[in-house]
């Protein structure tokens, strides 16, 4: 019985877009789906199980979608429609590469959009609630896209100011021995907060908004005592927050302010056994309107593939030490 298989046009112009650099996304397809892939003037043949043929046919028709619209096909592109494939979902990445996504552009005109299905849920959940919490793995886009609508809604004036915080809480370093006065020992820790306001609004801008107070850095203990109304806040880390803190921060926000609230419960600095703020307010806040809970997964993350690959391990491992650790007290 011979193999199945199909053949689809690629525009020539598009071919290299859709191969990849040394036909490193057709590898990973190949790999994915155990077919075999040829080249043919503007023809592919793919060949394999009926089933793996028709995935794979379907990943690289959105892959020339992609290609059509100017986008570049990444391996973050390529490994999301290949995931998606299993549910049937696959069209979704051509749907997120539309320009109706965008929501701004860096200072070196890079488009800033939703680039998985779970941080599309997140953007859309940011638009319409006051309170939003983006919990999940590193690499997600958690932060980036939460600054990405804070300066976009500051420049659309739909806000007065941005106040962007965490809690300064050491990491395996104590704050008392860094260099400096307490803004240069916390520096550190908004480090990436400021990153993320250079590559958006760039240094001038946000330099200039800072001096008059209309962009505010500071750490989560600087929340204490103030109203924060007509503000966009971002508090990020949220896992590394007490419940106290955290309560201390929700009750903080004002009239004409949203909030969103970012973390990753497997990376929790406090001390051991201590409570994590942001768990105690998903258990405590989860049916109340306007407050939504966006839980992304290690698909979402769009760093390097390799990034995914650890936040698995760490998951299954975690998971595996936590069945081991019950299953030694229900022993005892």
């Amino acid at each position: 019985m011979s193999a199945y298989y199909e053949t689809i046009t690629v525009p020539a112009d598009q071919i290299q877009l859709v191969f990849g650099q040394f036909d490193r996304n057709i590898k990973n397809l190949e790999k994915a789906y155990h077919v075999a892939v040829v080249l043919r003037d503007d023809k592919l043949r793919i060949t394999g199980s009926e089933g793996s043929v028709k995935r794979a046919v379907s990943v690289i028709e959105q892959l020339v979608a992609l290609a059509d619209k100017g986008e570049e096909i990444t391996d973050q592109n390529v490994n999301y429609a290949i995931s998606l494939s299993r549910t049937g979902e696959e069209e979704a990445v051509s749907t997120l590469a539309a320009d109706s996504n965008i929501i701004c552009h860096t200072t070196n005109g890079k488009p800033v959009k939703a680039k998985t299905l779970g941080q599309k849920k997140y953007v859309e959940a940011i638009d319409k609630d006051m309170i939003v919490f983006g919990v999940g793995p590193a690499g997600t886009g958690k932060t980036y896209l939460a600054m990405a609508k804070a300066i976009t809604a500051f420049k659309n004036n739909e806000v007065n100011r941005i106040i962007l915080t965490r809690p300064a809480i050491e990491a395996g370093e104590k704050l008392g021995f860094l260099p400096g006065d307490l803004q240069s020992k916390v520096d550190p820790y908004l480090r990436p907060l400021y990153d993320a306001l250079y590559e958006i609004m760039g240094a001038e801008a946000f330099l200039k908004n800072m001096e008059k107070g209309l962009i505010e850095v500071a750490p989560l203990a600087y929340m204490r005592g103030r109203t924060l109304d007509n503000a966009y806040i971002v508090l990020d880390e949220a896992q590394n927050t007490t419940p106290a803190q955290m309560k201390m921060f929700l009750t903080r926000i004002g009239f004409g302010s949203k909030a969103i609230i970012t973390g990753d419960l497997s990376q929790k600095d406090l001390p051991k056994d201590a409570q994590s703020g942001l768990e105690v307010a998903l258990r405590v806040l989860h049916n109340i309107d306007e407050i939504s809970v966006i839980r992304f997964t290690s698909e979402d993350v769009v760093r390097h593939p390799l990034v995914q690959r650890i936040v698995n391990a760490y998951e299954e491992y975690e998971n595996r030490h936590s069945r081991e650790k019950k299953q030694t007290q229900n022993k005892h």
